[in-house]
């Protein structure tokens, strides 16, 4: 429970939070955030600056994904079945993810090599993943359903303003005489020091979040559970499944290892294949165990709710993979789209190119501020007179809009007006996919649902980062602005997705 001294009675509705608890139970996304928002803005440089070219960058960003793709089901999984007394069973996760995400960001800059570089890349994503995906379910363990949508909003302010931080420490640093410029293969003291910063802030705010609260005990959530009706809730009945689908998974992964042989597609697109086809493998082992009567453990869990996801999950999980598609295609081009085309500059050891890179900061931290006061204002103003599925719609349209306007400007400054569609988007896609979600999934599996939710987000951005590549190099070679055109018609698809969750319990509140 939070630190407004609320108490719940087992077998009654969860006690309506104050503001103070709802800032207390989100603020440490605002330096998990600081953290994601430094890696966003700045690794395409970094991997720039160490000597990379730029068709080899979402190769060098696959790590990210891949270990969100992994961690976060094992850590939703993990922390539905962990107490650990006074610490509770998502606060574990928040501190161990938060103290190896630091470690990580003080290393990061430091990196003498392109390969350091990689290897802290996959680190930090993985520390920050083991400290996101427990938030997520946070907000539904503590809140009342007809809170949901002021919690979340109230996490994505956080996550806006702490990207707003993390995006534009650098650019700051600079204006206050910090060197911007650094010998070839160097990064530069303003990237550095932001990274050491964002540390320390990430692990203080986290810190604030696990001191500052104290979560239901299982008795209590155990009580809630029998007060409230468990839409979504079912058994995955693996022991009495074919092994079908199985072989599907394994053959497609199969298929695509061979398109690349044959069409001389990207290296990178291997490891799609491969992820699809151990899938495959892992689904066939779950059965398998459980047809044998050992069930009960965690690869059949992942593997049996994964398969037996609720029907309004299957729809939003549809609309979160558009939508990230177009965010990953985003955070990966931002950097090369604006030094090349706006700032005139190709090559990462000019102070243009320099210059350019930290103007990518100052956009970052707007879309992040945009964000930030959206989630306060404006979707909780939409959403009570449209619902949360049509609110949903129109920051998707948003956020295409303000990507497709980057081919209707040449001066860098007047992006900052693209960025304000991006923003809006943005604050949708972190908070009404996950408030719909949260009031339709049972509470003793918050944690695993929310950890598959979101191989949605990981999903799509480990397809970018495999065929984006080799969509740019054949068609669209050293002009990589036409990525905002793929990132806009992404949205596009998303809100034609969620048209399929109007109605019913996208609906109520």
């Amino acid at each position: 429970m939070a630190s407004a001294g609320e108490t719940a009675i087992a077998g009654t509705e969860k006690p309506k939070l104050g503001w103070r608890s709802l800032w207390n139970i989100s603020f440490g996304f605002f330096g998990i955030q600081i953290g994601f928002a430094l890696q966003n803005a700045n690794m395409s440089r970094i991997f720039q600056t160490l000597g990379t070219e730029i068709d080899n960058l979402p190769a060098l960003w696959v790590a990210a994904p891949l270990t969100g793709l992994l961690v976060q089901p094992i850590i939703g999984h993990m922390s539905d079945r962990t107490w650990l007394g006074r610490l509770g069973r998502r606060r574990p996760y928040f501190l161990t993810g938060a103290i190896l995400a630091a470690l990580a960001l003080f290393l990061m800059p430091l990196a003498p090599v392109l390969l350091f570089a990689a290897v802290m890349l996959w680190v930090l994503d993985a520390s920050l993943n083991i400290s996101m995906e427990p938030f997520r379910a946070f907000v539904g363990d503590m809140l009342r359903k007809d809170q949901h949508s002021a919690g979340y909003a109230v996490q994505t302010a956080f996550i806006g303003a702490g990207a707003v931080f993390g995006s534009i420490f650098p650019w700051l640093l600079e204006q206050a005489g910090v060197s911007n410029v650094a010998p070839p293969g160097q990064i530069p003291d303003t990237v550095r020091i932001a990274f050491w910063f964002g540390g320390a802030a990430l692990f203080l705010s986290v810190l604030w979040t696990v001191l500052s609260t104290r979560e239901y005990s299982p008795d209590e959530m155990t009580g809630f559970d029998r007060a409230v009706v468990e839409a979504g809730a079912s058994e995955t009945g693996l022991a009495g499944r074919g092994y079908g689908q199985s072989v599907g998974w394994i053959a497609a992964g199969v298929l695509i290892v061979f398109a690349v042989q044959e069409l001389g597609l990207e290296k990178e697109v291997y490891l799609l294949g491969g992820l699809l086809a151990a899938y495959g493998v892992a689904s066939a082992a779950a059965i398998a165990l459980a047809r044998r009567g050992r069930g009960a453990n965690m690869l059949s869990s992942i593997v049996g709710d994964f398969s037996g996801m609720p029907p309004l999950m299957k729809r939003l999980a549809l609309v979160q993979f558009f939508s990230w598609s177009a965010l990953f295609i985003m955070w990966i081009n931002t950097t090369p789209i604006v030094t090349r085309n706006f700032f005139g500059a190709a090559n990462a050891a000019s102070p243009l190119y320099q210059e350019g890179a930290n103007w990518v900061n100052v956009l970052f931290a707007v879309y992040n501020g945009v964000a930030a006061v959206a989630a306060l204002a404006l979707l909780p103003l939409l959403s009570a007179r449209l619902g949360q599925a049509r609110t949903h719609i129109v920051g998707l349209l948003c956020g295409a809009a303000g990507f497709a306007s980057f081919f209707l400007f040449e001066n860098p400054i007047l992006l900052l007006v693209s960025e304000i569609g991006v923003g809006i988007a943005w604050a949708s896609i972190l908070a009404m996919p996950y408030a719909i979600l949260a009031s339709s999934l049972p509470q003793r599996k918050l944690g695993i649902y929310m950890g598959l939710f979101n191989v949605f987000v990981v999903v799509p951005q480990l397809l970018v980062a495999t065929v984006m590549g080799s969509i740019m190099k054949r068609f669209f070679p050293d002009e990589p602005i036409w990525t905002m055109a793929f990132a806009a018609g992404m949205l596009l698809l998303a809100a034609a997705a969620m048209l399929r969750v109007t109605g019913g319990e996208a609906e109520r509140r």
